[in-house]
């Protein structure tokens, strides 16, 4: 089964970590990127450009509104995502712990619903 994990990352603590822990942090990410690609279990996985490049698109009434910024305001900030396979939720999950980000915030663990065309 599928599984989207979105790395959410408190921006303080993110700000305030020093340049060493910073690259250590990066580092293990690739690490574990490499072992979940290896293992089977990665199937996408990207780190997101700061919130401030977003925009957010609203459709009311047949109206475009589009906003330069994120869709939503938060102590959190979305990070990135791993699309994952895995056996069931606790195994998403147990894959979703290891997460070196998931120190920095947190991992939303999502399953997909399969969507086939008509």
């Amino acid at each position: 089964m599928k599984y989207l994990c979105l790395v959410y990352e408190e921006a303080a603590k993110v700000d305030a970590l020093p340049e060493q822990e910073s690259s250590t942090i990066a580092r293990e990410d690739l690490d574990y990127l490499e072992e979940l690609q290896r293992s089977g279990h990665c199937l996408a996985s990207a780190r997101l450009q700061p919130p401030e490049t977003a925009a957010t698109i609203r459709v009311h009434h047949g109206s475009v509104f589009v906003s330069d910024a994120p869709a939503v305001g938060a102590k959190e900030r979305l990070g990135g995502f791993h699309l994952i396979d895995a056996r069931d939720l606790n195994d998403a999950i147990r894959i979703a712990a290891k997460m070196p980000r998931a120190r920095l915030g947190c991992i939303e663990v999502r399953p997909l619903m399969e969507c086939s065309p008509r």
